[in-house]
């Protein structure tokens, strides 16, 4: 097979990926939201809680289609595309992922039915019970294939008979060294990515002269979820970071942008450069001394790996990996200046008619989903040449297909996803455009609710099926919210 058919292949693989992550990453978060969401309602009695689940389930609905749709198209490729890491590891990948499929997808598939369209078929508590577990399926699905794809960065329970990888230990082909820091680092990954949906979503709602009970909550509570879960997506990073060293050097050496360390020096941290791997140095360098040894050793005195430590044949390319990782570490700065911004406004009573504030909420949207996608191409292309470390190498995992099949088939690729998954991604946001609405349960346009269930949880009586008086953003109900102060 050609250099440039197992590029194709490679890029391949990377552009459906890349789709396939992001509505998996938005679908974990929003299932935990709409858990949130519930439970709010059937402790507080408040219908604001009820007319968010409302609109936001309808937005989980479609990115969990299209989650599910591009996933297959992964689970087709491992055959077509990659039939030698098939073959060599299929023993390890093979049963990672059908546990996935025997236990959270059917979990997902089993509740989803009923905290779709069970609103006025089953008890409340039946319900908060069946969208608790799609967002408990959802984690269970993220942890086993974390599980698979640490494995292939950290292989340990295995035994190689006549070049195929046998399981010897599953505690520790799951457990391996890396899964631990990949499985939270990923979860909060979303978790982020979807606060920053939320919150971008409440923003332009406010941006747009829609202010209104709902529209304030939302945007309170995804501010809240980044401000706490930002800091700490640092400080699993930098663990993350400490583990991968260990592990994978030369992908360290790669992400420093880092070729050799000249005698005992402590190892300098390159802010800026465009690393060259033909020949073996940075341009435009911009080094601050001591940092990098300090940062990843903890120390002074200690060096970091350099990428001339490596032989050539197994070194990652650092002029991809040492950008997208600066573009993941950089959008994770403004995503902390984001939740510090909010933390001030709120203690200014300012939080929703800033403006500027709003624009910056609106900007940072997409942030988070660009920030796995950095952070995902920092892990796989730093892996590089190997699809299992030190075990297969990508070379020699790939179906040897010719150039025009690997370029005929990648561009069908890109023009049926962009079309699929283009007008997917517009219907959803131009859901998020409408906002929600107050009193949505009972407007027939979400998932519909019944008049007893109504009744039991006592509903404001501007929400009450015989009142005739229609409610709105300034009768009773923003005056029993008090938005402009519990919302915070």
């Amino acid at each position: 097979m050609s250099d440039l058919a197992l590029t194709l292949a490679r890029i391949q693989f990377g552009f459906t990926i890349s789709f396939h992550i992001i509505f998996p990453a938005i679908t974990i978060g929003l299932a935990s939201y709409l858990a949130v969401l519930e439970a709010s309602w059937l402790k507080t009695k408040n219908t604001v809680y009820l007319d968010l689940y409302h609109f936001w389930v309808k937005i989980f609905s479609l990115c969990f289609g299209m989650g599910v749709v591009s996933g297959l198209v992964m689970a087709y490729q491992f055959g077509t595309n990659w039939a030698g890491f098939s073959t060599v590891a299929g023993s390890v990948t093979g049963p990672l992922l059908t546990y996935e499929v025997l236990t959270a997808f059917f979990l997902e598939a089993g509740f989803l039915g009923v905290m779709l369209f069970g609103w006025n078929k089953v008890g409340p508590g039946l319900h908060f019970t069946a969208t608790l577990m799609v967002a408990i399926g959802t984690l269970v699905s993220a942890t086993w294939i974390l599980a698979s794809n640490s494995w292939m960065h950290t292989p340990q329970g295995f035994e190689l008979v006549d070049g195929k990888v046998i399981p010897v230990d599953w505690f520790k082909i799951i457990f391996n060294p890396s899964f631990p820091y990949r499985l939270v680092h990923m979860v909060i990954g979303a978790y982020l990515a979807t606060a920053l949906f939320v919150s971008a979503a409440a923003s332009w709602q406010l941006l747009h002269a829609k202010n209104n009970p709902s529209v304030r909550k939302m945007l309170s509570m995804g501010l809240w979820l980044i401000l706490l879960l930002a800091p700490l997506q640092a400080m699993i990073g930098d663990l993350h970071g400490l583990n991968t060293l260990k592990h994978q050097p030369a992908k360290i050496a790669a992400i420093e942008g880092h070729w050799q360390n000249p005698g005992d020096e402590a190892s300098p941290l390159v802010l800026f450069a465009w690393p060259d791997m033909a020949q073996e140095k940075n341009h435009f360098a911009l080094e601050i001394p001591l940092l990098g040894s300090l940062i990843l050793r903890h120390s002074l005195t200690e060096q970091i790996p350099a990428l001339k430590d490596f032989p050539a044949a197994d070194r990652p390319n650092a002029t991809i990996v040492f950008w997208t990782f600066r573009v993941m570490v950089g959008l994770g700065l403004l995503m902390i200046l984001l939740a510090a911004t909010s933390l001030w406004l709120r203690f200014k009573d300012k939080l929703y008619n800033s403006p500027p504030f709003q624009k910056f909420s609106i900007a940072m949207g997409p942030a988070g989903l660009v920030a796995i996608l950095a952070g995902w191409y920092t892990t796989e292309i730093g892996r590089q040449p190997w699809v299992v470390y030190g075990v297969l190498r990508t070379a020699d995992a790939v179906t040897p297909h010719t150039t025009a099949e690997m370029a005929l088939t990648l561009g069908l690729f890109v023009v049926i996803y962009l079309a699929l998954f283009g007008m997917g991604t517009l219907y959803v946001l131009r859901l998020v455009k409408v906002g929600p609405k107050t009193g949505e349960a009972l407007q027939g346009d979400a998932i519909s609710i019944n008049r007893n269930e109504l009744d039991e949880f006592t509903l404001a009586p501007e929400f009450h099926p015989d009142n005739k008086k229609p409610a709105t953003a300034d009768s009773k109900t923003e005056q029993q919210t008090n938005p402009d102060k519990k919302d915070n």
